[in-house]
């Protein structure tokens, strides 16, 4: 037999230079995060949030009968930027009630902190759920392209708002 056209070579090309630029973003957002919030244990909660909720969406999308291509790799890259900003609010609202009350306890400093952030959480993701999510109804061959994008990002939102209400304040209140 003879091939005539190999496209495993530009597959195996695009998603190493997916799974660079995922790294990178990741890299990026924690840096910035750390210039804004100074501290690195503050740090460390968004960083253990990006990889909770990217591989939470990979289960979701084996669960849904969907593969890791191009196309849900790009909307992984956009979801780490997503992923972070609950667990970010959740962080920023702790440091500054500690800040405020210097001697507060963590635990109870992260329990005013949720109080005061859990409806904001909710809402956001709620919109960004109402933005995607019409997307993955979309009829013919552009709504099957699309479909496994606002999946991925719904998903990432989605994980990210349960960890910003269950994970986040759990570390906050332990580190």
């Amino acid at each position: 037999y003879e091939v005539i056209y190999d496209s495993t070579d530009f597959v195996k090309a695009t998603v190493h230079e997916i799974v660079e630029t995922l790294i990178i973003t990741g890299v990026i957002v924690l840096l910035v995060v750390f210039v804004f919030l100074q501290d690195w244990r503050a740090t460390l909660i968004p960083a253990i949030t990006i990889p909770v909720s990217l591989v939470g969406v990979f289960a979701i999308l084996l669960a849904l009968g969907y593969s890791a291509n191009t196309v849900t790799l790009f909307a992984l890259i956009l979801a780490i930027g997503l992923v972070v900003d609950d667990a970010i609010v959740v962080v920023e609202n702790v440091q500054r009630i500690m800040e405020e009350e210097p001697g507060i306890a963590p635990a109870e400093a992260t329990s005013r902190a949720m109080r005061q952030v859990t409806g904001p959480i909710v809402s956001t993701t709620l919109v960004l759920i109402a933005v995607f999510l019409p997307v993955a109804f979309l009829p013919g061959i552009t709504g099957q392209l699309y479909r496994q994008f606002a999946v991925t990002i719904t998903a990432s939102v989605t994980l990210s708002a349960i960890n910003a209400l269950t994970l986040s304040p759990a570390l906050c209140a332990t580190f």
